[in-house]
């Protein structure tokens, strides 16, 4: 059944239990989200929140205590769910002996390409990634930054309509940080979706549009990123603010003496910000600068966590 989302979860929960069912862990409860296709999606959570659980349900490696999860309308557990599925692990094990042609060429012919688009395609996909003359070299010579690469062309043999990626910058250095992030951006805007679970919350800031928070096996907080980090009050600086300006400043706002002599005032909305500068400008001081201040993901994901 066609579906608007990539990615759609109803009530998903997994519980382990051990042989004699004495104890159990519950990895994911009644978890519900839905990944609109053509996005790029975040997972965030601690460890032990239960990340790992919920993408070996999405790829049906394991099975759910209860509820669903389909991909593009498809039930997880269907074959035809999974073939438009690219999928790069974390802590991934290739074979080392292995060429990165190879590998490549090993992994399509598992998935079911055949030889020709094989032979076309992997030399397309070495140049993305940047490693076109590393081709020919065994995969125990490659970086750490080389293989997560690697992997990821290996995630885009079959050029799949939604992407899972775990920690994909992991163990890559900034400049390879930058391409991974331009070969994403350039895949969804041609329409792939992008599922991305990460540790790394400036990575995901930067590339994510949504993310979702498990905390506990249970999602804390879903959300845009934009509307997340939004601004939240205004940061004022300014010279030669008198004492009895100061004071009253200080009233409604908090304030910090900088470096060069300026005072920075924090203020928590417009109203009062427009308030301090009509008395900024009656006591002759003289602004520096205005500008919203804003969270990051990272402030938004200790709120979340600690809460």
């Amino acid at each position: 059944m066609p579906s608007d989302n990539a990615i759609e979860t109803l009530g998903l929960t997994k519980v382990f239990r051990s042989f004699w069912r004495r104890t159990e862990v519950r990895a994911l409860e009644d978890v519900s989200i839905e990944v609109p296709r053509g996005t790029t999606f975040g997972l965030l959570g601690p460890n032990g929140a239960g990340k790992t659980t919920f993408v070996k349900l999405l790829l049906a490696c394991v099975h759910p205590t209860q509820g669903a999860a389909r991909i593009f309308g498809r039930e997880v557990w269907e074959p035809e769910a999974r073939r438009p599925v690219g999928y790069l692990p974390e802590n991934h094990r290739f074979p080392t002996y292995m060429t990165g042609v190879g590998m490549l060429d090993f992994y399509a012919a598992l998935s079911g390409m055949q030889a020709r688009a094989r032979k076309k395609r992997i030399p397309e996909l070495l140049e993305l990634v940047d490693l076109a003359k590393w081709g020919r070299v065994r995969l125990g010579k490659y970086s750490k930054g080389m293989l997560q690469r690697i992997g990821l062309a290996q995630a885009l043999m079959h050029s799949p309509q939604l992407l899972i990626l775990d920690e994909p910058s992991d163990g890559v250095d900034p400049v390879g940080r930058r391409q991974i992030r331009e070969i994403l951006h350039a895949l969804e805007e041609r329409g792939v979706t992008i599922f991305i679970n990460s540790h790394l919350l400036g990575e995901v800031e930067l590339f994510c549009h949504e993310v979702a928070i498990l905390h506990r096996g249970k999602v804390a907080l879903v959300g845009k990123v934009k509307e997340l980090i939004a601004g939240k009050g205004y940061r004022l600086s300014a010279a030669g603010v008198g004492g009895e300006a100061e004071s009253k400043l200080r009233e409604t706002a908090t304030a910090t003496a900088s470096k060069d002599g300026l005072l920075e005032f924090q203020f928590a909305d417009r109203a009062t910000l427009n308030q301090a500068i009509d008395l900024l400008r009656a006591c002759d001081a003289q602004i520096e600068s205005i500008a919203p201040t804003t969270s990051t993901l990272e402030d938004v994901f200790m709120r979340t966590v600690q809460s």
